[in-house]
Formats: C-alpha cells, structure tokens, sequence
C-alpha cells in the first residue's frame, strides 16, 4: 500500500490472465461476491456497467449494519482500466487498471479522495479495507480459473 496526497495506492498480481481480472470486476454478479472488506456481503440494486451508469448496492457488514452506497461508471476500457466515482459519505474515486503480462495480471487500485479531511478520516479504514477487497478479489479469480 502507497499513501499519497489523498491518496491510497494499492497492488497486487494474480496468476490468471488480465481477460479473467476484467471479467471479475465488470460482470456484476462476480463483483458482489468479493467487493468490500472481508466478512461483507453486497446486495445490488442498480449496476449499470457503462460510462455513465449508476451503480448502487447496499455493503452488509458482519456486525449487521448496512452501508449504502452510490456510484457512476466513469470510464471502462476494456481489459485496461475501470474508473468509478463514490458520490456518498466520502467522495472518492477508484481507477483500477490491469496490466497483463506472462499470463499474469498487475491489478493498480488507486483511491483518490475529494477532501482531505476525508482522507484522513477513511484513511486507518481503507487500507486494510482495500487488502482484504484485493485478497477477496484473488479467492474469486482462482476459482473462476479452475
């Protein structure tokens, strides 16, 4: 994990092609099985998987409080790069990219907050947030690869 100027960096390789990676993060029944930290559920109720298109769920902690939340696609290049915009509680911005190589995959998450103050406060909860996510993220691409 990378800190930077409102900014938490983090990344990680898989053994399966970056086709795969993509694939988990854009077919929405596969993204709810591993978005959020460990131990969340996810229920969806809109995800429109376009630049532009809502996406809004509900994140179901294990200690039984719900987490709504609501964001728009910005940006989807296929097998590249995804770009989400979180426009609740903290406003942040997710740029995800895939860099494929040797039949592996380098996922770069970056998460770019709006305000500092909100950085700062997101900041001790998103970074093991966002390791657990990327761990969850590998459980669901080894099992798409057996």
């Amino acid at each position: 994990m990378t800190i930077g100027e409102n900014e938490l960096i983090a990344s990680r390789e898989y053994d399966v092609p970056r086709e795969l990676v993509f694939q988990a993060w854009t077919t929405p029944g596969l993204l709810a099985k591993w978005w959020g930290p460990q131990g969340f559920t996810n229920t969806f109720h809109e995800c429109d998987m376009r630049p532009g298109g809502t996406w809004k769920f509900t994140m179901h902690g294990p200690d039984g409080v719900d987490y709504p939340n609501h964001n728009v696609f910005v940006e989807i290049v296929p097998t590249e790069r995804v770009v989400i915009d979180h426009l609740n509680v903290h406003e942040f911005r997710v740029t995800v990219t895939f860099e494929g190589f040797d039949g592996r995959t380098r996922v770069t998450f970056r998460q770019l907050f709006k305000k500092k103050e909100e950085f700062e406060q997101a900041k001790p909860i998103c970074i093991e947030a966002n390791e657990q996510q990327l761990d969850r993220l590998g459980k669901v691409l080894a099992e798409l690869a057996d």
